[in-house]
């Protein structure tokens, strides 16, 4: 007969068989669904094989989606692909399930025309000017007894956009600090733009130590910097850098009024070492005679406008297609830059591909192979951001961030996300 202790020792083995099971199970599950991108471009009427690394079976409806099969809601066998092939571009949902029984992810499935775009790759300088102010900081007035004030705080925020001062439109920092000197001391009444939504809020002005009034705030109206022109169309549309402008104070995504790209010069050269990014430092001339086009957004995922008509011969080399990212492999790929002078192609690995991540513009993770450009900044340095990453003849992302550990490995965001916002 079998004892207590024994019977305890069993069942603690098996317990700990089921949770081991349990465990590896769960990880196989999130690491394929991971591994798998929530959404799919297809090329119309194009035929297109995704693969799953797995043994799946899919639903698709088939309004205009050819799948093996016949029916209105195709379903598959279980299988690691599935070969699609799509007449109208339209969106569609694939559900995948693992063994052919246990759901696993619905995909959205994008339908989206072939397009070719012409490389850039060239430094340009940046300017962008905000919506209103935006504050980025809160801060106290010292008035000449030296009682402090804090007109503004619990009021207006970091992260706030001041669009108006009672019926007057901010056009920027100093028509602000102007109107706020200019109030007598009167409430102010504010409009201010938060979290996308309009709202007004009054402030009572103090007076400082110089008999000036002021609410107490830290602004700001426009950025600039360089970075690198990455793709035109054939109707001169550009994108550029493959990240937003975020405020370096307020670390949001800038909302911007207007902007310009203008012709750079790059001047001097920053090495990148590790724990210490490169940077390229450029000349910039603001006037209008080097404005190479117009900013009409900033995304999360690139700037994106259109060129001055003066600028078309920036389109001198041919228009190459675009690689939507289920095409993309590790192995040898190229960025173009122009670092000294001239637009070269400079050796590349890719050696990961996260299609699973959240964030755009790190989906690709390159390493620089080439001595040239090694010799040159190190490897990735700031500046580059935007640099084209071409693989197998077709334009496969831009350059976005780089290692701070290591200056010769970066990010780089799917072209496919760039080329499909603007």
């Amino acid at each position: 007969m079998m004892s207590k202790r024994m019977k305890g020792y069993i069942f603690f083995l098996w317990t700990f068989l089921l949770l081991s099971l349990s465990s590896f199970f769960c990880a196989f599950y999130f690491y394929f669904y991971k591994n798998i991108p929530n959404t799919y471009k297809l090329p119309v009427s194009k035929e297109e094989t995704l693969h799953f690394a797995l043994p799946v079976s899919a639903e698709v409806y088939k309004d205009s989606v050819e799948v093996m099969g016949t029916g209105n809601v195709i379903k598959t066998a279980p299988s690691d692909s599935i070969t699609l092939k799509a007449d109208k571009m339209e969106s569609y949902q694939i559900n995948l399930k693992l063994f052919g029984t246990i759901p696993f992810k619905t995909i959205d499935l994008q339908v989206v025309n072939d397009m070719e775009v012409y490389p850039v790759g060239k430094p340009i300088g940046i300017y962008v000017k905000t919506q209103g102010v935006l504050v980025i900081g809160i801060g106290d007035v010292k008035s000449e007894d030296g009682t402090v004030y804090s007109p503004s705080r619990n009021i207006l925020k970091e992260g706030d956009y001041i669009l108006a001062v009672g019926d007057q439109k901010v056009e920027g920092k100093k028509d602000l600090i102007k109107k706020v000197k200019q109030c007598q001391g009167k409430d102010l009444i504010i409009t201010l733009s938060r979290d996308s939504k309009e709202l007004k809020v009054k402030v009572k002005p103090a007076l400082d130590q110089t008999g000036e009034y002021k609410i107490g705030l830290w602004v700001r109206d426009s950025a600039q910097g360089i970075g690198t022109l990455t793709f035109v169309d054939e109707e001169g549309r550009f994108g550029a850098l493959g990240h937003g402008i975020n405020d370096v104070d307020v670390n949001e995504l800038m909302v911007m009024e207007r902007g310009g790209v203008y012709l750079a010069d790059i001047v001097s050269i920053k090495k990148g070492e590790e724990g210490k990014p490169g940077e390229l430092t450029g000349v910039i001339d603001y006037g209008e005679e080097n404005k190479l086009g117009e900013i009409y957004k900033n995304t999360n995922v690139g700037i994106y406008g259109n060129l001055l008509e003066k600028e078309t011969e920036i389109l001198s080399q041919n228009p190459i297609p675009i690689g939507l990212k289920q095409e993309i492999h590790k192995g040898a790929a190229s960025i173009l830059c122009q670092i000294d002078g001239e637009r070269k192609l400079y050796d590349v690995q890719i050696t990961e591909i996260n299609f699973d991540n959240d964030n755009n513009n790190r989906g690709i993770v390159l390493k620089i192979t080439d001595e040239n450009l090694i010799n040159l900044t190190g490897g990735i340095v700031q500046g580059m951001s935007g640099a084209p990453i071409i693989q197998d003849g077709k334009l496969i992302g831009a350059v976005t961030h780089v290692f701070v550990r290591d200056a010769k490995k970066g990010y780089g965001v799917f072209i496919e996300n760039m080329v499909l916002v603007r």
